[in-house]
Order: C-alpha cells, then structure tokens, then sequence
C-alpha cells in the first residue's frame, strides 16, 4: 500500500513509499526479504534513511487494569543517502533478520490472534514519518511446532495467545514481552488442571520452554500456579518422542508441591515480575484468540487452531491499524 500518511507529513507533492513484503511465513531467527519502493514527488528530496520497525500489539497493565498498546521491538535502517529526483522511481530490496524470541502469529495456516506489523520510516532532510503498517505473518519453529503438537496428540485444546509485557525472572530474555500460549487441558486432567500456558525463548542454540499450569485446588488446599523450565535445542525437533517428553512435564506440573519449585531441571523455576506477572490475572484471557473452545487435538497435526469465530486475515489487518493508530495519537499528542 503507499503510506498516505508520509505524504501529509512531508507534504502535498512529497515523494511516496511502498513497502512490499515478500510472500510467505517467516520464522523467528530467519530472515524477512522484501522491496521498498519510492516515487519521486513534484521536487527532488534527500532520502536520509529508511527505516523498518517490527511493531507488536501488546497487553500492558496499568493501575486502571490491562490494556493493549504498540510497541516497537526491533528496528532495521535497510536504505537511504540517496537522492530522489522530481517523478523517480527507485526500489530497494532488503533482507534483515527476525529475532529469535518473535513471537509465533500461526499454527497449521491458522491465525492465532497475535498481531505484530512491518512499519517503515522514511527520514527526508530531517523530516521523519511513519507510514502504514503491513502485517507480519511468523510461523513455529521446527521444534515450537513438534512440541504444540504433543500437546494437541495428548489432548490438549488451544485457547489463546497473547503478548505480555515484563521478563521472565531467570531465563535468557531478550526482548521486552513474551509470548503466553493457553492450552486447556484434556478431559482425564480437567479436575487437576485449569488451563496450561506455554512461553517459547528462543536462541541460536535453542530453546527456553517455560510452563506454568493454574492448578486447582483441593478439598484441603487451594489451587496455585505450578511452574516449569525446560531447556531443548533445534536438533532435538525430529529426534525426540515429544509425546513422551510433553507428557511427563505434564506430570510434574500436577504433581508439584505448589511451593515455587520446578521439577525436571533442578532449578528453582521462573517467575514473571511485577510488569508481567501471573499472579493478579484472573479473568486477562477473556479476550481470547480465534477459535476459543473450539480447538481439538487432530491426529498427526497436534494442535490444531479451530476456525469457528476465528479472525480473518482482513480482520487481522484491521487489528493491527486499530492498535497502532492509538499509539500515534499518543505520540502527536
């Protein structure tokens, strides 16, 4: 799309942008290809920089509760100190690097509600604007996608998936949000288990898998959250009976004492801070993803993502506009 807002920025007659992705999923820690193209308005212009940002949409809480918001992660200068003649067409092609904790938007083709946008910022003598937003579509790793599919094989349902703000006390985090992915679990853990949610950290070398099941509780305890910290590497994805392994977390979560302790790496496990943070949460998924309640395990596919009350990619879109339209107001103001 050509950024309409660039050209109120810069001026009626200021040169225009095109950002166009290349096709295709990508993954976290690969690369994102594409083209910008420029077109020269009534005059000439000195193209100072050009500049991607990986934008998020993000749940943030605040004293008058949770609220989502953009945020930008990652930013890219793919161009720039050039000039653009009066009516000139240029293209510039570029390929970055993704982050290896970018969150994962899709699972078997299907949208799981996070929104994250390309936006590119164009600087033109001293003048910089923002333009609009393409949409940003990450597929699982290899490994990510093996171990949400033993879930799905052992029964488990998707839920949600949601981007939060904080660090993970204890692991390698990077980037200022995680990822939560919600599972509900099968009918035989139903009277144990609320719900299970997963967090992927990823790394060049592998994995950091944190779960946390909200446990209920008992006729003589309360329920609490469990936790657990696993650590895997890329070269485990098709060698590892992930049933098996899936399985036996599941386990160490039902059987935790509820006493902040891990079980499986010996290592006392994370726990969010207090600009994440599990505790205090009740009821923040009620604004759920696509398919709430209507995930279901299917066979060799694992987890599957239902598509009853799903989004749309064009519903997607709009999302992403929405989120990012109330950060710019914020900005300007």
């Amino acid at each position: 799309m050509v950024f309409k807002k660039l050209l109120g920025a810069l001026g009626v007659g200021g040169p225009s942008v095109d950002t166009v992705l290349d096709g295709g999923a990508v993954r976290p820690g690969g690369p994102l290809t594409g083209r910008v193209h420029l077109e020269g308005g009534q005059s000439d212009a000195e193209i100072e920089a050009i500049t991607l940002e990986l934008v998020a949409r993000v749940e943030t809480e605040g004293p008058d509760g949770e609220h989502d918001g953009a945020l930008v992660f990652e930013r890219f200068t793919v161009g720039g100190g050039f000039r653009l003649a009066e009516g000139e067409r240029r293209e510039e092609r570029f390929s970055v690097t993704l982050p290896w904790e970018t969150p994962v938007t899709e699972l078997h083709g299907q949208p799981l509600g996070v929104v994250l946008g390309v936006r590119t910022e164009v600087s033109v003598a001293g003048a910089k604007d923002k333009g609009d937003l393409d949409p940003l579509t990450v597929g699982p790793l290899p490994v990510q996608e093996r171990i949400l599919g033993a879930f799905g094989e052992l029964g488990f349902g998707f839920v949600s998936a949601d981007l939060e703000t904080g660090h993970i006390n204890g692991t390698g985090q990077r980037l200022p949000f995680y990822q939560e992915i919600e599972l509900s679990p099968p009918a035989h853990l139903a009277h144990a288990v609320n719900e299970i949610e997963v967090t992927f950290l990823a790394t060049p070398g592998g994995m950091e898998v944190v779960l946390e099941a909200d446990k209920r509780g008992g006729l003589f305890s309360g329920g609490h959250d469990a936790l657990q910290r696993v650590t895997v590497t890329h070269e485990d994805a098709d060698s590892t009976d992930w049933n098996a392994e899936a399985d036996a977390w599941v386990r160490r979560l039902v059987e935790s004492r509820g006493d902040g302790h891990a079980y499986g790496d010996g290592h006392p496990a994370p726990y969010h801070d207090a600009h994440g943070g599990h505790g205090g949460h009740e009821g923040r998924h009620q604004r759920s993803g696509p398919g709430v309640g209507t995930a279901v395990a299917a066979g060799a596919a694992g987890l599957a993502v239902g598509v009853a009350g799903g989004l749309v990619a064009a519903e997607v879109v709009d999302e992403i506009g929405d989120a990012f339209e109330d950060e710019e107001s914020e900005e300007e103001g």
